[in-house]
């Protein structure tokens, strides 16, 4: 079951995605990740793999700095 650090990541996602003006199906396409994949990530409806985590820093052209950054801001 997803946890407050979900919440932290899924807001985090969020947040970075709209800054790059993407949408969500945007990135999907951008990652290779389904829209629900993204949309249950940041919902916190789900734990994402590390995997699919990579692929959405990577889409977002962010480091894992920044996304601790932003996560930590939403934590």
């Amino acid at each position: 079951m997803p946890g407050k650090h979900d919440r932290a990541l899924g807001a985090a996602v969020r947040t970075l995605r709209q800054k790059a003006g993407l949408t969500q199906e945007g990135l999907a396409h951008a990652s290779g990740l389904t829209f629900g994949t993204i949309a249950r990530t940041e919902l916190a409806q789900a734990t994402p793999r590390w995997a699919s985590v990579r692929a959405i820093v990577e889409a977002l052209g962010v480091t894992w700095a920044e996304l601790g950054a932003a996560i930590d801001e939403n934590d």
